[in-house]
């Protein structure tokens, strides 16, 4: 059974810094797609950050490109975001995803697309205050 549980979400002035973990199991770790995204009430669900299989990065555009870095640590079964210089705008839950391997020949699902993880954690809380 695959388990994601993302901790490190709480409450931060704005300029500061979280850093989000997601703990993985149930699955070969290291040869999924794994992904972070956020969901702000009221807004739909974007994505901020894609781990593909062969450990390149891809940044949202449109999110938080230039104040995150995604990264992962095999031996722990965690993948992590850093969000530096927060802003109000980016309270939101933030939540961990995967997907199995890539057939040959294609790629992780793209970080702008949610629907197409198929596993998800339950969320951490983020929030920014001016």
């Amino acid at each position: 059974q695959v388990q994601l549980v993302e901790s490190g979400g709480g409450s931060v002035q704005a300029g500061g810094s979280l850093r989000l973990s997601c703990a993985a199991s149930g699955f070969t770790y290291g040869r999924d797609c794994m992904a972070w995204f956020r969901q702000a009430p009221g807004k739909e669900r974007e994505g901020v950050a894609r781990l593909s299989t062969d450990g390149t990065r891809t940044y949202a555009a449109d999110s938080m490109k230039g104040r995150v870095t995604i990264s992962q640590d095999n031996a722990k079964n965690t993948v992590y975001l850093q969000m530096e210089n927060l802003k109000p705008e980016d309270t939101a839950m933030y939540y961990c995803a995967a997907d199995p391997p890539p057939t040959k020949g294609r790629s992780c699902p793209s970080v702008n697309s949610p629907d197409e993880y198929d596993y998800w954690g339950q969320g951490t809380q983020v929030t920014v205050s001016s």
